[in-house]
């Protein structure tokens, strides 16, 4: 797997107004921004991105995976 592979598999189960991905073929970081994170806790948002990757981080093609994630109010809020 690599960061586009990634990038793709989440965008394409949750709507990204940012999604970027750096890692090592092993382990990766994520930053993503979503609609879909309004009203929810930090908890609740990782698992929405996990449940993208269910079958890569399943057979290990993922094995690690950290993120910040923002809705668009938040990461606006960032000066981005």
């Amino acid at each position: 797997m690599d960061a586009e592979q990634i990038q793709q598999i989440i965008a394409a189960g949750l709507p990204c107004e940012h999604l970027q991905v750096e890692g090592d073929g092993r382990h990766w970081f994520a930053v993503i921004v979503s609609p879909r994170f309004e009203g929810q806790r930090t908890i609740a948002r990782h698992q929405l991105v996990y449940a993208t990757l269910e079958s890569q981080m399943q057979s290990e093609a993922v094995h690690a995976l950290s993120m910040r994630t923002f809705t668009p109010a938040e990461w606006a809020a960032q000066g981005q």
